[in-house]
């Protein structure tokens, strides 16, 4: 009876043990996604200046640029996958990878290669466990991402979109992330990065209003090459931010979770543990009747 008080006191210091690293990663990760929505809806304002922009100047400059025109056939395309450094993070990890793996699915169907860029150490091990090939990787900043993580993606993502397919090159790119809805609810999601479309173009006029005359100084074709790779970049640093804020919040409500759990098992063991005691104080107390009862009888 010993042993098995023993037992469940031994059980209760190596779940409350846990309960506290769980609970402090609980509260680390509900501090970090408060500045991680602060740092979505601030990039926000930069996003939609910057897409009019470009929406503007692609649609009445009339240039055909290599980052907007569609291919004629498109042979070889890039899958940009968005995942955590870390775990414990619920079914954050493998809901996106699975839908990277949908998606590649997807266009190999269409008969198209499939060349796989990763972000975040879970995508690389999930990948190279699998003996899974890709051709590039980022590792290290999935938690709070800067401008130039995605900068130094969107560059290398460009740079293989205009390569030729018989160098290496690619003809669309898509990106597999994960988009913050709230903090109950993150959906992973699928996005056509390249060829560029615009996907808040410029605003239908209402019915006493005209359509803006532009003059593009310098010409259209330098304000693309200069206005599109920093469009790129946005889009790539906002489904980072929305990412980043999408795996706190699931690794929060997971560490709340086991938190709950944590703190269920010590009542359930505290529990066992007061029974086990208190059966052996009862077994203690009928021995001593007992042996009273028979030593009287003796006398």
């Amino acid at each position: 009876m010993g042993a098995q008080i023993r037992e469940y006191r031994q059980r209760i210091r190596s779940v409350s043990a846990t309960k506290k690293i769980t609970r402090a990663m609980e509260l680390m990760a509900a501090s970090r996604v408060v500045k991680a929505q602060q740092a979505v809806r601030e990039s926000t304002p930069y996003a939609r200046a910057l897409t009019r922009a470009a929406s503007a100047v692609a649609t009445y400059s009339d240039e055909d640029h290599p980052l907007t025109t569609e291919p004629d056939n498109v042979r070889r395309a890039a899958v940009l996958v968005i995942a955590a450094d870390r775990g414990l993070a619920g079914g954050y990890n493998s809901n996106v990878l699975k839908e990277g793996e949908r998606v590649s699915a997807a266009l190999r169907d269409q008969g198209k290669e499939v060349q796989t860029y990763l972000v975040g150490r879970r995508a690389v091990s999930y990948y190279s466990f699998r003996k899974k090939e890709y051709v590039a990787e980022w590792t290290g900043s999935s938690e709070k991402p800067s401008f130039d993580n995605a900068r130094e993606i969107g560059e290398r993502l460009v740079a293989d979109f205009t390569t030729d397919f018989e160098d290496g090159g690619v003809d669309e790119v898509h990106v597999v992330f994960t988009r913050f809805v709230s903090m109950v609810t993150q959906e992973a999601e699928v996005i056509r990065l390249l060829p560029l479309e615009v996907v808040e173009g410029v605003e239908e006029p209402g019915e006493d209003e005209l359509y803006p005359l532009y003059e593009f100084e310098p010409s259209g074709e330098e304000l693309l090459d200069t206005l599109l790779p920093r469009y790129v970049n946005a889009r790539i640093f906002n489904c980072l931010l929305q990412a980043a804020a999408s795996e706190l919040a699931a690794r929060q409500r997971a560490m709340k979770s086991a938190t709950d759990n944590a703190e269920e098992l010590i009542k359930k063991y505290t529990r066992l543990a007061n029974q086990a005691r208190q059966a052996e104080i009862t077994q203690e107390i009928s021995e001593i009747v007992g042996g009273a009862g028979a030593l009287a009888e003796s006398k």
